[in-house]
């Protein structure tokens, strides 16, 4: 299992900002951003691992594997040390520079395809595997169908996507509740009321998460008909759809 040493501590919301601007995948949050998801998300580290099991199971020789949204290419180069001594394509994609710098920095150890690119100019082909891992919830809301209903299309038979992310829920009492516990949660690993707060605002209009309910009626419209929540923690959810 990759381990990413020395990680610079996320501190990108620790001082008082007369103004909080939109999120931004810039220089800034690239530097810290392997520390900021690994506080941020909880279970992160099972997270990555089963995404390691799946990549184990499914990838098959001579396909592709495509993981949309890369940020700093933790999840390219766990699925590449997986499959190592097979015949596989890793192409792995962000839109943000900084961080796919970082990525042809970080990991060097396997032969993985950086590409820095929009995800709708993404050609999903010959594929036996795709990962969008917390990136549906940053694509504009408007392109997600389109956006899913490609990579099914670009799935070989027995291909899988792992659909990781962030949601909200219709139960008002539960999504409270939830929220309030996932604000604990991030104090619990060391953020402060001023981090959380302040991060809470530049998210706002940028991460833009859907209903569960909503996840799964994308992904059957899209042509997918096994779907398994196999991780659920607070507010966030991954799922194993298989084509």
């Amino acid at each position: 299992m990759i381990n990413i040493k020395n990680k610079d501590k996320d501190s990108v919301f620790a001082k008082p900002l007369s103004s909080v601007k939109a999120f931004k995948f810039d220089h800034e949050v690239t530097q810290v951003f392997d520390d900021m998801i690994s506080r941020s998300v909880p279970g992160y580290d099972l997270l990555v691992k089963s995404i390691a099991l799946y990549a184990d199971i499914f990838v098959t020789e001579n396909s592709n594997v495509f993981d949309l949204g890369c940020s700093t290419g933790v999840i390219s180069s766990v699925i590449a040390q997986q499959v190592s001594t097979r015949h596989v394509t890793i192409h792995a994609i962000d839109n943000s520079v900084s961080m796919i710098e970082k990525c042809q920095q970080q990991h060097t150890a396997f032969s993985i395809n950086w590409t820095c690119d929009d995800l709708e100019k993404v050609n999903v082909n010959n594929a036996s595997m795709v990962v969008l891992n917390l990136t549906l919830q940053f694509v504009k809301p408007k392109q997600r169908d389109e956006l899913l209903k490609k990579i099914y299309d670009g799935l070989n038979p027995g291909g899988v996507l792992v659909l990781s992310e962030k949601v909200e829920f219709e139960d008002k009492d539960m999504q409270k509740t939830m929220t309030e516990l996932y604000q604990g949660f991030k104090k619990l690993q060391g953020y402060s009321d001023l981090e959380i707060s302040q991060k809470r605002s530049a998210l706002e209009n940028v991460l833009i998460p859907d209903t569960p309910a909503e996840h799964i009626r994308r992904l059957r419209q899209s042509g997918f008909r096994q779907i398994f929540d196999c991780f659920h923690c607070f507010n966030f959810v991954s799922y194993l759809a298989i084509k």
